[in-house]
């Protein structure tokens, strides 16, 4: 936990943890953990709801309330996009710009032509707008060549929308089983779990994607979290060539 009040609480989000239930099968939710560790404190979790959602393998700060009237207020705040919402992100090569703004929209691609994967996104003209403006942190070189520590910041929260604008961009995320070198690495994934072929193409387990700031103007005061980069993507930034 990173911060919890009356009114809402702020999850430090491990991956792959999802946020919700799902149709296919029981395993443990964030919602679900939360809820039961407000209940072994005696706490109300009822109303508990949770205000933006990470994906299964984007770790990093997720906001819930604990009340309807925080649901509200924090519910216009992001529809009228004054929420600010960072992200840090390993990627594949070195960008040759330093600051980028990405205005693509997106839809899922199997409105638009065959896919094997049905969550997959696509920038296409007739998906719904979406922005992110991305800044380069850092450019290193580990033993499998190539990388840089990006931050995104995403104006709009289309599913997918960091990963994808990367993709258009040329830096997939290290890791990305969707987005990444190949698409069959989600759908060897999906079949036979992680292995020895897929740490060959995508380094790391899970995509390198954190949830790393979340701020928003409160009636009295902003309100402003922040979460630092996990071990697993430090070590990796600091792989030294052979």
């Amino acid at each position: 936990m990173v911060e919890v009040v009356k009114d809402w609480l702020v999850v430090n989000k491990p991956a792959p943890l999802i946020v919700h239930p799902t149709n296919d099968r029981p395993e443990p939710t964030l919602l679900g953990e939360v809820k039961a560790w407000l209940s072994s404190r005696g706490e109300d979790c009822a109303t508990l709801s949770i205000l933006n959602r990470l994906d299964r393998e984007t770790s990093g700060l997720v906001l819930m309330s604990r009340t309807r009237e925080a649901a509200r207020r924090f519910g216009r705040a992001m529809e009228r996009r004054e929420v600010q919402k960072e992200y840090l992100a390993i990627v594949s090569g070195w960008p040759e710009w330093d600051r980028q703004r990405v205005a693509e929209p997106i839809l899922r691609q199997g409105e638009v032509r065959e896919s094997r994967i049905w969550i997959k996104q696509v920038a296409h003209p007739d998906g719904r707008d979406a922005v992110t403006d991305f800044e380069v942190l850092r450019r290193f070189e580990n033993a499998h060549g190539n990388f840089a520590v990006v931050r995104a910041m995403p104006e709009t929260g289309r599913t997918h929308q960091i990963r994808v604008h990367l993709g258009c961009l040329g830096h997939p995320i290290v890791g990305d089983k969707i987005y990444g070198p190949s698409e069959d690495c989600y759908l060897e994934f999906i079949e036979t779990g992680w292995s020895r072929s897929l740490e060959e193409l995508l380094y790391l387990p899970r995509h390198a994607l954190h949830a790393s700031r979340l701020a928003i103007p409160d009636e009295t005061c902003g309100l402003d979290w922040s979460s630092s980069m996990p071990s697993a993507f430090r070590e990796f930034c600091e792989i030294k060539s052979c």
